[in-house]
């Protein structure tokens, strides 16, 4: 949202927004812009009939006192997916979604792009080099939008995705997530069934072929070019992962099998942009990830420390799996914070059973607050420990982080996973 708020200020439109929390580094980016607000929380006051458009986040609830005073006064309140859909209705739409590798997908589709001088504007779940924002909206022919399955927003329950009718769209995976709006499996995946009716006549599905509700997903898709992937082929030299294409061999900055299905997908988009797979490979050589996607925050005297967005149960244990496959002579200390309405159901626990085993040493960490803030019961530390195995369980960040200082030594790789922040905690301070 703070991306879009930069971006619609950029493009020269007057913007304001209101929050109740705001944490870095979308507090000093909007300071710095003269948009963050001047007090934190709700006051009906700012909403007026001059405002031509309300864009509602789904942190806002249903009686949010400014989205009540919106609604008496007859605004316009769209969604955020819903105002870049009226952005992009005249340009080439290519849409990533599935229940994981999305941001990453998307941003070697936007890497290429890049490297090949196309124009394009794009909405991406996180920060990526050579991009300053996670939000273009321009007079760009082409769009590439990460597409979300969760929920429009607080008047609108459809998910994100719905709303941009690709030409061309891609389905990583579909794993059991947000658990707390799709109560079920059956329902999760419903919804990925009716993102694939959403895809233009004539367009295409790339889906990662190994998934059997993707496959059955593209059998039923009519009238769309189905294109079934797999990882890309490679070898580890010396450490690095190395694709081989047409007798050429590309080295990559990237790891993990997940990675390079990933990469595959991004190719496979491309070419249907008209990009060769060479040209593809070459571009993403130098592609090192993105911010919180397996990146490397400290390497010195062989002591590693990675951060990742992981938070869902297959991001976990593919992440944790990618990491001991390529540090195979390294101790792996991985740590995991719950943070998501998911992560802290009680009832979603149990999917996350063994996901942390591939590490040597695992932590599960949650801080009490946030089930304030999302007016959830708090879970039990025992209860956390039986779901997830052969786990520590702390609840203090202090005593985390202590525990992790004493396993600094040299061969040791730390993994930092959270869709929060370790309770405003520095991934880095662990190795001093």
């Amino acid at each position: 949202m703070h991306n879009l708020a930069l971006e619609l200020q950029r493009n020269g439109h007057h913007v304001t927004g209101s929050d109740d929390e705001v944490f870095e580094p979308s507090r000093s980016r909007l300071e710095k812009a003269g948009l963050l607000p001047l007090e934190m929380g709700w006051d009906p006051k700012r909403i007026t009939s001059d405002i031509d458009i309300i864009i509602l986040g789904m942190h806002a609830r249903i009686d949010n006192p400014e989205l009540l005073k919106a609604q008496e006064l007859g605004l316009t309140i769209q969604s955020f997916p819903e105002f870049v859909a009226g952005q992009s209705k005249n340009k080439t739409r290519v849409v990533v979604a599935g229940s994981h590798g999305k941001t990453s997908t998307t941003a070697m589709i936007m890497h290429v792009l890049n490297k090949r001088n196309i124009d394009f504007d794009y909405l991406v779940g996180s920060k990526l080099e050579g991009f300053e924002l996670m939000v273009k909206l321009s007079d760009a022919p082409l769009i590439i939008l990460e597409g979300d399955e969760y929920l429009s927003s607080p008047i609108d329950r459809r998910p994100k995705f719905i709303w941009y009718e690709p030409q061309i769209a891609i389905i990583t995976g579909v794993a059991w997530d947000h658990i707390n709006v799709f109560p079920t499996f059956d329902n999760y995946c419903e919804q990925f069934e009716h993102f694939s009716t959403t895809i233009t006549s004539d367009g295409s599905l790339i889906y990662y072929k190994n998934d059997e509700v993707l496959r059955s997903i593209a059998s039923k898709a009519s009238n769309v070019n189905a294109i079934g992937y797999d990882y890309l082929e490679h070898e580890i030299v010396n450490g690095q992962v190395v694709v081989s294409h047409q007798g050429e061999d590309f080295p990559m900055r990237v790891f993990g099998k997940h990675n390079l299905e990933n990469m595959n997908a991004a190719i496979l988009a491309c070419n249907q942009l008209g990009i060769d797979q060479v040209d593809s490979l070459k571009a993403l050589q130098d592609f090192s990830g993105t911010a919180k996607r397996l990146e490397k925050v400290y390497d010195v005297d062989d002591v590693l420390v990675y951060r990742d967005f992981a938070h869902s149960p297959s991001k976990v244990g593919a992440t944790v799996s990618a990491v001991k496959d390529t540090y195979k002579a390294h101790t792996v200390v991985a740590v995991m914070e719950l943070h998501t309405f998911s992560s802290l159901n009680a009832d979603f626990l149990p999917l996350y059973k063994d996901t942390m085993k591939a590490a040597d040493h695992a932590y599960v960490y949650f801080n009490t607050h946030v089930f304030e803030m999302k007016r959830m019961e708090p879970l039990d530390t025992a209860e956390v420990k039986k779901n997830f195995g052969n786990v520590e369980v702390l609840t203090d960040s202090t005593s985390l982080w202590q525990r992790l200082k004493q396993l600094h030594r040299p061969k040791t790789v730390f993994l930092m996973m959270s869709s929060g922040n370790f309770n405003g905690e520095d991934v880095s301070d662990i190795t001093s």
